[in-house]
């Protein structure tokens, strides 16, 4: 569904974001995509849906040429930013407008999304707080029903409930011709749903696995003492939290943080082990 194949970008010549990059994404899962500060997240997500153009390679989404920007491309994805522009006027108005650019556009689940997040329908968005606008600009994005859904940290400024509905609403429209891609430092909020995981660092992608296959390779235990072979460790009230190798084939709950403290600490590690099952998928 999307094939980025050597793909170059930078802002700044002398400082690229990506250098020769490969991803593909497959229909069907919820990603979640995990980066430090500035590795280029955001960029990525613009970079597939046709926002942003590379430099050198190629972005292929639905096998389009992201650059080309073809309706028959932009109608299938739908990008939610981390920050935007809440518009003079009241949810229905915002629907009746920006939903026609969407075939698949529900009006009536966009409602029915509005209530469940208890949101007020008779007041402006613009006079809604953060976390209002928040949720019901994802109320449009899950109404789009399109088959691509790009979200840039959709849990900041939600509150613990409505976390909790947007997690159930994402797992309910979950199917095989639906994917979701989520960025986020919120890995907390996310960490029972997403699968695969995709790790952004500086000019490279250090992962982009199954959670089945992340747990073949490594161990995520608690003990009192750190092993010698642990490639991370982190106190803990209980003991030390340590990822290792899985040399006896024991599956252990995967911690998503450690695993990303993980891969940044042991870089060529995750490049020997998971970048062969990266480019093989």
């Amino acid at each position: 569904m999307i094939k980025i194949n050597d793909l170059t970008f930078f802002y700044n010549k002398n400082n690229p974001i990506f250098s020769n990059i490969n991803l593909n994404v497959k229909m069907g899962n919820i990603y979640g995509l995990l980066g430090e500060n500035g590795v280029g997240k955001t960029t990525l997500l613009r970079l597939i849906c046709g926002l942003l153009f590379p430099n050198s390679g190629n972005c292929k989404t639905f096998d389009a040429d992201t650059k080309k920007r073809t309706p028959s491309m932009l109608e299938k994805i739908y990008y939610l930013p981390e920050v935007f522009n809440p518009q003079p006027i009241k949810p229905n108005e915002y629907a009746n407008i920006y939903g026609k650019l969407y075939p698949n556009f529900s009006y009536k689940n966009f409602t029915e999304y509005l209530q469940i997040f208890s949101i007020d329908t008779k007041k402006k968005m613009k006079e809604f707080s953060y976390g209002q606008q928040k949720k019901t600009m994802i109320a449009f994005a899950l109404a789009c029903k399109t088959p691509l859904l790009l979200m840039d940290e959709p849990t900041n400024g939600l509150d613990i409930p409505s976390k909790t509905i947007f997690r159930q609403l994402i797992s309910n429209l979950l199917n095989e011709n639906t994917t979701f891609i989520i960025s986020t430092h919120q890995v907390k909020d996310l960490e029972n749903m997403i699968d695969p995981i995709i790790i952004l660092e500086q000019n490279q992608i250090l992962l982009n696995n199954s959670v089945a296959e992340i747990t073949n390779k490594l161990q995520f235990v608690i003990e009192q003492q750190p092993s010698n072979d642990a490639l991370y460790c982190e106190q803990t009230n209980n003991g030390y939290l340590c990822v290792k190798p899985n040399n006896n084939n024991v599956k252990t709950p995967l911690n998503i943080e450690a695993l990303f403290n993980t891969a940044i600490k042991n870089k060529e590690y995750f490049m020997n082990n998971f970048l062969y099952l990266c480019i093989n998928k």
